[in-house]
């Protein structure tokens, strides 16, 4: 028997998956999923449909960077950890933001045109919050996987493996 949950895994799978299809792959007729999936949009736990894109293989003179950013934060009476999200999450270079556990509060994921943008960025726009007190940037130099999609086109490694 099928589960509504298998239903979201399929999507994770391929947002591209029609109700046929992923009633052909469980135990559900093809309205039961289709009426499982309006169910998940209305109450907000489908947020949306994206597609995994990866830059380097998009054929442009355009640069894409992006960078995650550790952000350290300190708390008053008055200011929450989600007071600080909801001010960072309104900035379109802002793709992704977590509360993370370990050495640093927040994660942050943002994208620009150039370096300089997201330098920028961070510095004219998220450094200066009161709250925040500390910034660490990290550039993504290369994607490996997004969302569970392998970029496996890279070159391989043309190195002759070497045995004793």
């Amino acid at each position: 028997m099928s589960s509504r949950r298998e239903i979201l895994d399929l999507l994770r799978e391929n947002a591209r998956y029609t109700t046929e299809d992923i009633a052909r792959l469980t135990d559900f007729s093809e309205s039961e999923v289709a009426e499982i999936i309006e169910e998940f949009e209305e109450a907000g736990v489908i947020r949306g449909y994206q597609a995994v894109v990866d830059w380097n293989a998009v054929e442009t003179d355009e640069e894409r960077v992006r960078a995650t950013v550790e952000l350290n934060v300190t708390l008053d009476r008055e200011t929450g950890y989600d007071d600080i999200s909801e001010r960072i999450a309104k900035f379109p270079e802002v793709t992704s933001l977590r509360l993370v556990s370990g050495d640093y509060d927040f994660d942050l994921e943002v994208e620009g045109d150039s370096m300089r943008e997201v330098s920028h960025f961070i510095s004219d726009k998220i450094a200066p919050i009161p709250e925040i007190t500390q910034t660490v940037t990290h550039y993504i130099m290369e994607s490996y996987k997004e969302q569970g999609m392998e970029f496996d086109d890279h070159d391989d490694d043309d190195r002759l493996s070497v045995s004793p």
